[in-house]
Formats: C-alpha cells, sequence, structure tokens
C-alpha cells in the first residue's frame, strides 16, 4: 500500500507547492495557497484518489488561475471538429495536455472513470502529453469532461488540430534541445573543472580541489533531476509492472553516480564522478534527439507525406482518379469502394452505407449511415460504393493510432526484441556482478568503504548506454533506408522480427501478379447493356480484378447497385435497375464444375442467365523468378490462392513442392494453414492482399500487404510493400539480417569495454579519469559503427 506522502515544510501548497500566502485553506490538515487547490484535493479525496500524491511530492498544477469557460463544447458544430469518433452510445477524443508531467499524472488520468462515470475508458501517451479519452454519450458530454480535467488541474489546449501538432511537436523539441543544451554545458564545464586531477596537477588541485568539487556538483544537479528524469520515470513505471527494461541499469547508475559523487565531495574524500555522470546524460540525449529527428521524418506520423501507397479515388466533373491522402483535401469527393478503408471524416452524398467501426471502437457491430450524415474516419465500409464529401483534413497520425492499436493484437503474441531481452538479463547479470564484488571485498578483508566502491563502480562502468543506443540508432537507419525504397515498418520491433522468418507464405492474384499487366479476354456472348451492368457491379469492389475489370470496359456512365454483396475470395453480386447480377467463381453464381481454359477466369450471370466468363493470363510481377529462387535457399516457400489449380502447373518452378500450393482456399482455410506452419515451430511471413487476407495476415508472425497503389490499408498489418518493390523483398530480408548483426556486433563492443571497466571495478580500482575515457569513448564508438555499418550493408545489398 502506498504511503501518502506530507510535506516537511509547512511553508508550501500541500497540492501544487507554491509558496502559501498570508490567508491560507485548510483542510484535512493540510495547508493550500488557493480555493482551487484545495478544491482539487477535496475532488481526488472524495474519490479515494488520495494516491495521486503518493507518487510524487507537490505533483498538481496550480489553480490560482482561473480556467476560461467551455459553453462553447456544447456546439455541435464546434464539437464535431474536435472529436475523433462519434456514434449514439460513445464518442472518443484526443486531448493535448501540456500539464502532464510525472507519473501521478498518469496514474490520475488513467482513473478519470472513478471522477466522472461517464468516461468508459482513457489512455494516456506520456511523451506527447496526449491523453485519449472514450466517454458514454448518456452519461456526460465533451463540456462535462473536458471541465473535469480542468477540476483536477488538467486543463486541454484545444485548438485547431494542426496548430495543436505544431504546438506538441515545438514544445517536445524544444524540451529535449533545452535538456541536450542544458547537459552539454554542464558536462563541458565540469571537464574543464576536472582538468587538475587529470593531469595530476597536485598544488592547484589541494588548493581547489573542494572548491571545484562543489562546482561539480552543482553542475550535476540539473543533469540529474532536470536533464535525466526521463529515465528515472521510464525505469519507475516498468519496474511497477515487475519490467527490468534498459532505463533501469541507466537511472540505477545515473542514480549511483550521483549519490557516490555527493558523499565523496561532502566527505571531501574524493572528486566523485560528475564528469562521466554529465557525459553519459548527455550523450544519451543526444542520441535519444537524433532518434526523434529520424522517426519523426520517416515515421508514420507524416502527416504532410504519404507514409505508405495508400490512395483514395476522388470524383472530379465524372471522372475517377486515385491520389495520395496527403493530397485529399476539404470538399473533395471521394469513392470507397467495399471494404475500403474511410481516410477522413465525410458526409455521405451517394450510397447505401454500413460501416464496421470496429477499428475505432473495437466494436463489431455494423453501424448504418444515411445521406448526409457524418462518417468517421477509420471506418470500413462494408456494402456496395458509396461517394463522399471531405469534412476535415486527413489525419495521418490518427490512421496510423488505429494501425498500432493493442486492441487488434489480443491474439497475436507480442513482437520481442533484443534489446529487451538483453536488458533483462543484463541488468539482472548487472546487479548479481555488484552485488558479488561488494560481498567479495567485505568477507574477504572486512574493507566496508572498498566494497562500497567496488558495488558503485560496478554499476557505474557496466551502465549499458552503448546498448541502449545501439537499437534505435541501428533500426532507425534501418527504417530510413526502407522508407526510401517503398517498404513501410508499422515499427522498428518489425525489423528485428523480419530476421528471424524461415517460412514464407504468398497469396496470389495482387500479390505475386501485377493487377494492371492481366490481359482479360470474354468468352461468350455479351450486349452493350450487360457491359453496363457488369462495370456497375465490379465498380463497388476493391478486388484488383475487378478494378482492371472496370477499365476494361471502360464505361463512365454510374448506376447505382442495391443489395451489393461481397464474398471475399468467391465473387460479387448485386441488383442494378431490377437485374441480378452476379460476377465471380463457378461456385459462387452457382453453377456445376463447367470446363474452362487452363487460366483464371471470372464467371458473369445476369438474371439467373450464365453469360460467359471472363479469362484473363495473369503476369507475375517484375523479378518473381529471382525472388523466389534466393528465397527458397535460405526458408521454405508456400502459395495459398483463392482461385483454382489452373495455373499449377505454371508455377511449379517456382514453388517446386507441389504440396506447398494450395488452391481454392478461402480466408479461414489460409488462416488455418499458417496457424498449423506455425504449430509446427515455423516462423511465418505472409505477403497478401491487405482486405482479402486479413486473417491471415493477422495470423502470421508478420504480415505484409502487398498494395499498388490502392486503398487496402489494414490494422491487421504490420508492414506494407509497394508493388514496385516486390523484387527487393530478399534484400529487404538480408538488410534486416544485417542489422540485427549490427546490433549484435555493437553490443559485443559494449561489452568489451564494459569487461575492461568490470576489470578495474570488482578491485574498487575504478577512478574518475578511466571512467571517463572509457564511457564517452564507447557510445561515441557505438554511435558510429552503427550508423555507418547500417549504410554500408544497404549499399551491399543495392538499397541505397
Amino acid at each position: 500500500m502506498l504511503q501518502q506522502k506530507t510535506l516537511k515544510t509547512k511553508t508550501y501548497c500541500y497540492h501544487c507547492g507554491d509558496d502559501l500566502p498570508q490567508n491560507l485553506y485548510f483542510y484535512d490538515d493540510k495547508q493550500f495557497c488557493c480555493l482551487g487547490c484545495k478544491g482539487v484535493y477535496q475532488i481526488l479525496s472524495d474519490h479515494n484518489l488520495d494516491s495521486y500524491y503518493a507518487y510524487n511530492d507537490i505533483p498538481g498544477q496550480s489553480q490560482k488561475v482561473q480556467s476560461k469557460h467551455f459553453e462553447y463544447l456544447d456546439e455541435p458544430e464546434i464539437a464535431a471538429k474536435l472529436v475523433d469518433y462519434k456514434d449514439e452510445k460513445i464518442t472518443t477524443i484526443t486531448l493535448y495536455i501540456p500539464a502532464i508531467h510525472c507519473s501521478s499524472c498518469l496514474w490520475l488520468l488513467e482513473n478519470l472513470h472513478k471522477i466522472n462515470s461517464g468516461v468508459a475508458q482513457s489512455r494516456i501517451d506520456f511523451l506527447k502529453k496526449q491523453v485519449a479519452i472514450t466517454f458514454k454519450n448518456e452519461q456526460t458530454s465533451l463540456r462535462s469532461v473536458v471541465e473535469t480535467l480542468v477540476s483536477v488541474g488538467y486543463e486541454p489546449l484545444i485548438s485547431s488540430q494542426d496548430v495543436v501538432k505544431k504546438q506538441q511537436a515545438d514544445f517536445s523539441e524544444r524540451s529535449l534541445v533545452a535538456k541536450i543544451a542544458v547537459a552539454g554545458f554542464c558536462f563541458g564545464n565540469v571537464m574543464l573543472l576536472s582538468f587538475p586531477e587529470y593531469f595530476g596537477l597536485s598544488d592547484l588541485e589541494q588548493q581547489f580541489k573542494s572548491f571545484f568539487g562543489w562546482l561539480n556538483l552543482a553542475f550535476a544537479i540539473p543533469v540529474v533531476f532536470y536533464c535525466g528524469k526521463d529515465y528515472f520515470s521510464s525505469a519507475y513505471q516498468n519496474l511497477k509492472k515487475g519490467v527490468l527494461n534498459l532505463d533501469f541499469p541507466l537511472a540505477l547508475g545515473i542514480a549511483v553516480m550521483f549519490i557516490r559523487s555527493l558523499v565523496e565531495i561532502i566527505s571531501n574524500s574524493g572528486a566523485g564522478f560528475v564528469d562521466t555522470l554529465c557525459g553519459l546524460v548527455f550523450f544519451l540525449l543526444i542520441g535519444k534527439w537524433m532518434q526523434q529527428h529520424t522517426y519523426h521524418h520517416l515515421s508514420f506520423e507524416r502527416d504532410y507525406r504519404s507514409y505508405f501507397p495508400v490512395a483514395v479515388t476522388l470524383i472530379n466533373d465524372g471522372k475517377e482518379k486515385p491520389v495520395p491522402l496527403n493530397e485529399l483535401s476539404i470538399g473533395n469527393r471521394m469513392l470507397i469502394r467495399s471494404n475500403e478503408i474511410i481516410p477522413a471524416d465525410a458526409i455521405l452524398l451517394k450510397g447505401e452505407a454500413e460501416i464496421d467501426f470496429s477499428f475505432v471502437t473495437g466494436e463489431s457491430l455494423p453501424v448504418k449511415k444515411t445521406l448526409g450524415e457524418v462518417v468517421y474516419a477509420g471506418g470500413r465500409q462494408l456494402l456496395g460504393a458509396i461517394e463522399l464529401e471531405v469534412v476535415k483534413p486527413v489525419s495521418q497520425s490518427y490512421l496510423t493510432r488505429l494501425w498500432n492499436n493493442e486492441a487488434f493484437f489480443a491474439d497475436k503474441n507480442r513482437i520481442k526484441t533484443f534489446s529487451d531481452t538483453a536488458s533483462k538479463y543484463f541488468s539482472i547479470f548487472l546487479l548479481l556482478i555488484a552485488i558479488g564484488s561488494a560481498a567479495f571485498w567485505m568477507l574477504y578483508d572486512g574493507n566496508i568503504t572498498k566494497a562500497i566502491a567496488a558495488f558503485t563502480a560496478v554499476l557505474i562502468i557496466a551502465c549499458p548506454c552503448a546498448l541502449a543506443l545501439s537499437t534505435p540508432f541501428t533500426l532507425a537507419a534501418v527504417l530510413s533506408i526502407f522508407d526510401k525504397n517503398k517498404f513501410y515498418l508499422k515499427s522498428t520491433a518489425v525489423v528485428e522480427e523480419l530476421a528471424r522468418i524461415d517460412t514464407f507464405v504468398f497469396d496470389k492474384t495482387g500479390t505475386i501478379t501485377n493487377p494492371e499487366a492481366a490481359g482479360f479476354k470474354f468468352e461468350g456472348n455479351i450486349t452493350e447493356e450487360e457491359k453496363q451492368l457488369l462495370s456497375d457491379l465490379a465498380r463497388n469492389s476493391g478486388h484488383p480484378l475487378s478494378r482492371e475489370l472496370v477499365k476494361l470496359l471502360n464505361i463512365s456512365k454510374v448506376h447505382p447497385v442495391d443489395e451489393y454483396v461481397e464474398k471475399i475470395g468467391r465473387g460479387i453480386s448485386g441488383r442494378i435497375n431490377g437485374n441480378e447480377v452476379k460476377l465471380g467463381s463457378s461456385a459462387f453464381i452457382g453453377l456445376p464444375l463447367i470446363n474452362s481454359p487452363m487460366n483464371s477466369s471470372v464467371h458473369v450471370m445476369i438474371n439467373n442467365q450464365y453469360l460467359g466468363y471472363f479469362t484473363f493470363q495473369q503476369q507475375w510481377r517484375e523479378g518473381f523468378k529471382d525472388l523466389t529462387f534466393k528465397l527458397s535457399k535460405q526458408a521454405d516457400l508456400h502459395l495459398l490462392s483463392g482461385d483454382q489449380d489452373h495455373d499449377k502447373q505454371i508455377l511449379i518452378p517456382f514453388f517446386p513442392r507441389a504440396q506447398q500450393m494450395q488452391f481454392a482456399q478461402t480466408p479461414q482455410n489460409k488462416l488455418d494453414y499458417i496457424r498449423n506452419l506455425q504449430n509446427s515451430g515455423k516462423k511465418v511471413l505472409m505477403f497478401g492482399d491487405g482486405l482479402n487476407d486479413a486473417g491471415a495476415l493477422r495470423q502470421s508472425n508478420l504480415g505484409v500487404a502487398v498494395t499498388d497503389n490502392i486503398n487496402n490499408f489494414s490494422p491487421d498489418c504490420d508492414a506494407i510493400l509497394d508493388g514496385a518493390a516486390f523484387h527487393k523483398i530478399p534484400q529487404f530480408i538480408q538488410q534486416a539480417k544485417d542489422a540485427v548483426k549490427v546490433i549484435h556486433i555493437s553490443f559485443v563492443i559494449s561489452l568489451i569495454y564494459n569487461t575492461l571497466g568490470l576489470y578495474f571495478a570488482v578491485q574498487g580500482l575504478l577512478s574518475p579519469l578511466i571512467a571517463a575515457i572509457l564511457m564517452p569513448i564507447s557510445t561515441v564508438t557505438i554511435i558510429l559503427f552503427t550508423s555507418i555499418a547500417a549504410r554500408l550493408y544497404a549499399r551491399k545489398n543495392k538499397l541505397l
């Protein structure tokens, strides 16, 4: 049970820490500077949330400045511009709260439902100072939620989306740069003040030793408590969950260095390790800055670039044209086909909309929308094609948040990275060595001073800063390289998982084949009116062959489709001007198996009359033969196709073992096949269509959606590959393996440095000079090695 903290002095406000005025406010024997702070304490106390004060001293924000009123949030027009999603039951909104600064903030905001019962859940992004709140419309309102936040001292910054994002980015950038500046300034001055000790200037050292020591300590205080506080916060949060992450030994090393330096300087028994401490924090912050800048450029939150090859179809003067998401603007009219994601908030103009918002809310029950109603971004259209007008700019960061929503991975094992595993054992190993060294010297000669020196020295020299930097620097470089080659990963952890894959599974149509190069030919008799009906029906489907069929028919006139149904992997049907139209496999349209050419075919039935079939001679993507040849040397290859086995003989050179080619596979068949491979110990990567293979992509260890500038974005995939880069798959795999190799080598380099340092540390012989030289050299070496090695490997793999 956490014990409630009380301030040692009675001159500060219990809630915010401000100086107390002459006219005090009292409650529960606590002193407050104003009625606002007293009110916040009362609210927390009344809801049994006093533990807010147990995580940090004076965690609250001053309430002296009265917040503005929020009546304007009751206006539907204003609220509509702020919310991420809204239906009859719930509303979701993301708010930027500048006051988020410590673990108490996280704890309180995650328990917001205890203060306002209408809040269903609240998720906090500490680094971005954002809280995503879902609330129940019947029990509360947007205004009430915001006022609840204000009442406990966390007033959100409500502005236009772009302004808020810019303020967030600027604040984060300024904060980190300020910490680097402070750490660099202190590090430089501490090194300067340590020269007498480094060069043995004994007379000068004795004369100014105490003075320089106190100056160094003064420089260390802001480095530890300002520049290094994020490491302590991270270590503490993970420790509460029973996890020893890399920040734990870093925080422990920083703490021990500071405490030991403090003791030595106060007791005048040594110069401490202030130089090493400041240098360590300085280099770690530089690494974080470089990582953030790299991620800002190439991550999945680039709001003004197309961060993966997803396009949306615009309708302009009756003509349809695919454009990247970043070119979509307010007022544009867009076409959304069956199973496509709606990329931006829009008004329904035409068509029958039944939207699956499970990506947004987690609820799988479809929601029907009427003409003129707003449809929120992230929903997936389940019926036929609809036309919408954009009313809110595309938020790539919002789509990214959907892609990374933990709800989509409840059944998928989390990807464990090398650094996660290494940090766990590194931290345990480090503590054992430190404790063992201390125990040895205490038992060997009873020298407590030497035992303490050895214990702290081990923690100082073995602080895994090189390991902490090697993974983000290497993977950031790899993401940048992949990005330039049109291969987009959900997270850096995917790189390490990619290197472990030993089985590749390919879908056929639209994955290993190029849909734009398919040669269509119709066998049978069909009139112009019937072609019109087929074009109208196929226009509703996002399947690659449907899109190519629409191009082939080249009919600009469009009729609405009623009762549209799409059976993934089988076919589509609908009613157009009273005519029942079906397109798909022979089984889908209700015919017995018929003789058809030895290539793929799409059968046509109108008003229960069989008219014939389209055949298409599929062409393999560029480099497919070389790709399978290279991959087969290092892994098993499998093919899963929903088509009949007409192309089986043609594909035997690519997949020599016939049992590894499965045809007429339903989405469930594909999922089961991959699960069976995994049960036999295989690490499976699935290449498929982001829509039609969603289940298989989710089940596989890694799912990669292959796209050709179409809207098949799906949260079920771990990466998206532009079809133009399909032939580079072996190079991507090799680059991932090389990246892991770089991380391992950098870890070995780090261990060599640490072993050298431990040689001195366990003997209690570690001096500030050795530590000051060893630690920065280790860090700089890792930075240079990882950055250069990743790019050299990329050149070797012909990715640069």
